[in-house]
């Protein structure tokens, strides 16, 4: 269907096909034959140049070095039609090369590829180098594209986007476009207990005696440990934990933040400020905090500093969040603590707010306290409504927040660099149990803007008042006398 299906005007029926199979389907196997068959005169087009991308170099070799061997394996016939070397394969009669290509964009554009592939697809946290790769496509004939992809542990990128357009394609409820899904995965996650069913993610089990063994065993290790062995349901099963091993909270709880927020309801409201940020030279985020009702609304903004060197290990859209109003980009040596205060009073004055209290941690609030001080907040004894945050102050408020995560109390509206912040961060459990916020990894995921959200959390009893009363009151119409 993707190969050799036309539509009446010549062109491909299916330019676009999507593979979604659990590991050990042999999705390698199958890509290393479609693209050394279109390399040939089979396919009819002279200079059909195939480029395989995938996050890592070993990856996108993966597919290439299954047709280097067989090349070096049959050398004495294949050296009639092919030339070879550890970075191209040429097929001598139609010029078709084909190359894997590593996961830096730099330097991809520009090419004129009939196909592109992308392996392990849910390793992509943002789509600039999918971009950068595609740019090339349409100037040969039947411009193609194969991803393939098990499950992985990145949510919001690309691979969940694909996902849920390619089932509504099958529900019939968009058009396909001329992508081709082919989505083979768990129906549930009961399902993972049914040995039978594990053929559903992965059709070649039943060919592939090694591969069930193996499966056997990871099913024990999955059992006797579910939060430390994710990577079993994930990426054999294809169905993502709805908890990691220490994660702040579920997928599905980050996901379900995503609710419309209300301006009217907020406006003439009080609320409370949080701020976080490591080093003014990096990120830094802050925002206003309402509890209307059981709700607890989030306003925020984060910025970046330009000089940052953790910027070029960053994956996460950056540039779509800032054309999106989410962050700023701060071209100076470091962030101005003016920033995030004078941004936090126009905030509260916009909707005729007053802000009862500022969070921010004990550690932190040295470089911003005249900033906050000119906006009339001071942890001093003059003004007492800055709160300097310690830890003991994140320990007790954790059960509040995940208590607000499973009751989808709060509210973000569609803000994918809060769920990123959020996903980025885990619990930390000291030697005498206590639970506080920490990093999954420090360079290149970072949670500034969700450690804003929880120091928000961290002075916001002082709401609770206020919000009764909006709980309490209610829209009596219009009453004609």
């Amino acid at each position: 269907m993707h190969n050799c299906t036309y539509r009446s005007d010549g062109e491909l029926r299916f330019p676009v096909l999507f593979i979604y199979v659990g590991r050990g389907a042999g999705k390698n196997g199958y890509l290393a034959f479609e693209d050394f068959c279109l390399l040939t005169p089979a396919n009819g087009v002279k200079k059909y140049h195939i480029d395989i991308f995938a996050m890592s170099e070993d990856q996108a070799k993966s597919s290439w070095q299954d047709v280097y061997d067989i090349l070096n394996e049959k050398e004495s016939v294949m050296k009639k039609h092919f030339y070879w070397n550890k970075e191209v394969i040429r097929n001598l009669k139609t010029g078709s090369e084909f190359k894997y290509r590593t996961s830096n964009p730099k330097s991809k554009d520009g090419g004129r590829p009939g196909k592109v592939d992308f392996d392990e697809y849910h390793a992509y946290e943002n789509y600039k180098l999918i971009d950068v790769a595609t740019t090339g496509l349409g100037k040969k004939q039947y411009p193609r594209r194969t991803i393939m992809s098990t499950d992985g542990l990145v949510r919001g990128g690309p691979l969940d986007d694909l996902i849920e357009k390619c089932k509504k394609i099958l529900d019939g409820d968009i058009p396909d476009n001329g992508t081709l899904p082919f989505l083979c995965r768990l129906d549930s996650d009961e399902e993972v207990d049914d040995k039978a069913k594990w053929t559903k993610p992965n059709p070649s089990l039943p060919y592939l005696p090694h591969l069930r063994a193996e499966l056997e065993t990871e099913y024990f290790d999955y059992m006797q440990n579910p939060a430390a062995n994710t990577s079993f349901v994930a990426k054999r099963m294809n169905r993502p934990p709805k908890e990691m091993e220490n994660a702040v909270t579920s997928w599905d709880y980050i996901l379900a933040t995503n609710q419309p927020i209300d301006e009217k309801a907020l406006y003439g409201m009080p609320c409370v400020g949080g701020i976080d940020y490591m080093k003014s030279t990096d990120f830094l985020g802050a925002g206003l905090l309402y509890r209307i009702g059981n709700k607890d609304y989030w306003i925020t903004h984060t910025w970046v500093c330009k000089n940052s060197p953790d910027l070029k290990r960053i994956n996460a859209p950056l540039e779509q969040w800032a054309a999106q109003g989410l962050l700023t980009f701060v071209d100076a040596v470091e962030i101005s603590p003016e920033l995030p205060t004078v941004w936090l009073a126009n905030e509260a004055a916009k909707r005729n707010s007053k802000i009862l209290k500022i969070g921010i941690d004990n550690y932190r609030y040295s470089l911003l306290s005249k900033a906050l001080r000119n906006i009339y907040f001071s942890a001093d004894k003059d003004f007492n409504n800055v709160v300097k945050l310690r830890p003991s102050d994140e320990m007790m408020n954790i059960p509040i927040i995940t208590s607000g995560f499973v009751n989808n109390r709060f509210v973000w509206g569609d803000n994918p660099l809060m769920r990123w912040a959020c996903q980025n961060s885990k619990t930390v459990t000291s030697p005498a149990g206590n639970i506080t916020y920490g990093k999954i990894e420090p360079k290149s995921r970072k949670t500034d803007p969700f450690k804003a959200f929880v120091a928000a959390e961290c002075v916001s009893e002082c709401l609770n008042s206020y919000a009764e009363k909006s709980e309490s009151t209610f829209d009596m119409g219009v009453i004609i006398f």
